[in-house]
């Protein structure tokens, strides 16, 4: 065999041996961005199902809820109510055949009995599902900010700008249960003298503020592990608004007061 035959060949063994191994390494480099892609999509997959795993969960949790609440209701309007009634009416008569001194007892506690059936009512009218259907958000709102002025702790308002128009019932509750539970925690915890609630009806979306001039909250104790029970009817409200695809928001510092901000986009 000649030289040039021995180099020729040498030659086509080392572009033989080139060629694969840039077969080799273009076919790792395929593996890799197909293991990385399809670990990626897995990875997104497995996001999306926890996702929507939560949201079932949560959406379970709240249709428990929303039945705990309206038969609580039924049982304070039919059976609560009824027996405070029929006491109310033993009340007026006894208070016709009892002697004076005991007349004024009596009539106080005619009052109070009937203050208790409004009070329940009021209440049975705030937990029912159906008829916070049929109120809307904004008649419910000035209702619940109603009950609070007459308690006489502090001042309510709401302000309504653009043309208020229904909305889905699901997200009309889910909105009118946050403002519920943000109301409660200004009660509980605010210490405030004034309550202002915007509902602004945009082109683009619904746009909800709960402002109070309370003692405010330290907001960074949300991320104090030691504070578990801290700030749970703030993630209730967070979670509640993400089921429906709102933006939460809340401003606070200690002696500045509180603001709740909710956005619901329209569809």
């Amino acid at each position: 065999m000649s030289k040039i035959t021995e180099y020729q060949d040498l030659v086509l063994a080392t572009i033989s041996a080139t060629l694969l191994f840039l077969l080799l390494v273009v076919f790792v480099i395929l593996y890799v961005m197909f293991y990385r892609k399809t670990k990626q999509r897995h990875g997104l997959e497995k996001a999306q199902m926890q996702s929507y795993y939560q949201q079932e969960l949560l959406q379970t949790q709240l249709e428990i809820q929303e039945q705990t609440l309206k038969t609580i209701s039924q049982e304070i309007h039919d059976n609560i109510g009824q027996m405070l009634s029929l006491a109310k009416l033993n009340l007026a008569m006894a208070d016709e055949i009892a002697k004076p001194p005991l007349q004024d007892k009596i009539s106080d506690s005619y009052k109070l009995v009937s203050k208790a059936i409004q009070d329940l009512r009021d209440l049975s009218r705030s937990l029912n599902t159906d008829y916070v259907s049929e109120m809307g958000l904004h008649r419910s709102i000035e209702y619940e900010l109603e009950m609070i002025r007459k308690t006489g702790v502090m001042q309510t308002e709401i302000k309504v700008d653009g043309q208020p128009k229904r909305i889905d019932k699901q997200k009309e509750l889910i909105l009118f249960r946050i403002v519920q539970e943000s109301l409660n925690n200004i009660i509980k915890h605010a210490k405030a003298k004034n309550l202002i609630v915007t509902l602004n009806y945009l082109q683009s979306a619904v746009y909800l503020s709960i402002r109070d001039d309370g003692q405010g909250v330290d907001l960074s104790l949300l991320n104090d592990n030691n504070n578990s029970g801290f700030g749970l009817g703030i993630r209730n409200m967070h979670n509640r608004a993400k089921l429906i695809g709102a933006e939460f928001n809340m401003k606070s510092s200690v002696g500045t007061g509180t603001e709740v901000t909710i956005r619901l986009p329209n569809e």
